[in-house]
């Protein structure tokens, strides 16, 4: 009698995702990310969501200035795994010296998911992907919340760090002096 073995399922290399793209396999209207290996559907964008990400962009533009390069909506590189898409990043001003490379965790001086029906998975398996690549400082806009997780101290084991910011507090980002916003201002 044979013992019953479980099927492995197989982990894409961010070489072989990006292979999918430039063979036409997948296009410009998928809306597609790669984490630990798999191809996952992004949420659809729905009003609420698009709304905080237009202010959330023209907040960090006008706040971040020339200190860093505000990203909307783009890929970063976290090898060998992962091509996730963030609804936004603030980069380091360095990143723009790198010309058609995509940003990776060295990088990235914040990131930040606006998260509605993606809400359980935003904290749960990009929190943790984003820790153990060591992105410094993480947001999770909370739609429904009125609020935002923000995460920092990554570890392989996770953010030692985390605070919920609610109508009354201000979020600030710790990478940048004065890139800082009153929560009610984002709901508002």
């Amino acid at each position: 009698m044979s013992a019953m073995v479980e099927p492995v399922l197989h982990k894409l290399s961010i070489e072989a995702f990006n292979a999918l793209w430039r063979a036409g396999h997948l296009g410009e209207g998928d809306r597609v990310e790669l984490i630990d290996g798999l191809i996952l559907d992004m949420a659809p964008i729905g009003r609420p969501h698009m709304s905080l990400v237009n202010r959330l962009t023209r907040w960090l533009v006008n706040a971040v200035g020339d200190r860093g390069v505000v990203s909307v909506q783009n890929s970063i590189v976290l090898p060998p795994w992962s091509q996730p898409q963030p609804d936004l990043a603030v980069l380091a001003p360095a990143f723009f010296a790198l010309q058609g490379n995509l940003p990776q965790a060295r990088d990235v001086l914040l990131l930040i998911e606006v998260a509605d029906s993606s809400l359980a998975f935003d904290r749960g398996r990009k929190r943790a992907l984003y820790a153990r690549e060591g992105i410094a400082e993480y947001w999770v806009v909370d739609v429904a919340g009125c609020a935002i997780d923000v995460y920092r101290e990554p570890s392989p084991d996770g953010y030692r760090s985390h605070r919920r910011l609610v109508e009354g507090e201000r979020a600030a980002m710790r990478a940048l002096d004065g890139v800082e916003f009153d929560v009610v201002e984002l709901f508002g």
